[in-house]
């Protein structure tokens, strides 16, 4: 069993912990975050180990990434590539994922999560609990799916997009995909029927941008 340090030890950290540790794929050797707080909290059995930055990693160490907002944890992914670490995918064994989709290093596929046929998807991808990427969907980098994300075929996720909770994306066409542009946020519960411009933040059914004129019209 291969020793694995995890970066973040909030309550995302614990639930890997947890899935890791079933899947008697690995050990965990330690947990980095800024504080202890979250750490004590959660009562992990392995080590504190502060600040993965000033940590002196080994030729060989491995560490899984659980920080889901996507600015934050790319900055984590290409400092830890520039130091040699070995950021593994890790796939429940209590998911499905087609064997004929393409899923970058360090991401994370929890458990009753589905990826199915000729999806692409780049690397630092979370998956949280029982989403989907359906067929022919193409995610970018750092992209994070928080629980039961459904993202429906034909479908273009840009970099580092964060969708909420229950999110439902509508399919796109072959020659029309539907497109989630870069830097967006999705919130919890929105059903979005068209695409997203980049940087932009949306909510609701059907969704539309979080400004405080759509705020009132929703209210």
């Amino acid at each position: 069993m291969r020793s694995i340090y995890i970066i973040g030890a909030s309550g995302f950290a614990s639930e890997i912990s947890e899935y890791i540790s079933n899947d008697n794929e690995y050990s965990v050797a330690g947990y980095f975050d800024k504080n202890k707080n979250d750490y004590d909290k959660y009562d992990f059995k392995s080590p504190f180990l502060n600040l993965e930055k000033d940590f002196d990693f080994k030729e060989g160490d491995c560490a899984i990434i659980s920080i889901a907002e996507p600015t934050i944890k790319g900055k984590i992914y290409r400092e830890m590539k520039s130091r040699g670490v070995d950021l593994p995918t890790f796939i429940s064994k209590q998911a499905y994922v087609s064997t004929k989709c393409i899923i970058g290093e360090a991401s994370i596929i929890c458990p009753f999560v589905a990826i199915t046929s000729n999806a692409r998807i780049g690397v630092n991808f979370h998956a949280n609990i029982y989403s989907y990427v359906a067929h022919d969907c193409i995610i970018g980098d750092n992209v994070t799916f928080a629980p039961a994300v459904k993202c429906n075929g034909n479908v273009i996720i840009e970099d580092n997009v964060y969708i909420g909770t229950g999110a439902i994306i509508f399919q796109g066409k072959p020659d029309k995909p539907m497109v989630i542009g870069e830097n967006s946020i999705i919130a919890a519960g929105s059903v979005v029927t068209k695409s997203v411009p980049k940087n932009t933040t949306v909510f609701g059914s059907p969704a539309v941008e979080f400004t405080k004129e759509n705020i009132k019209r929703r209210s």
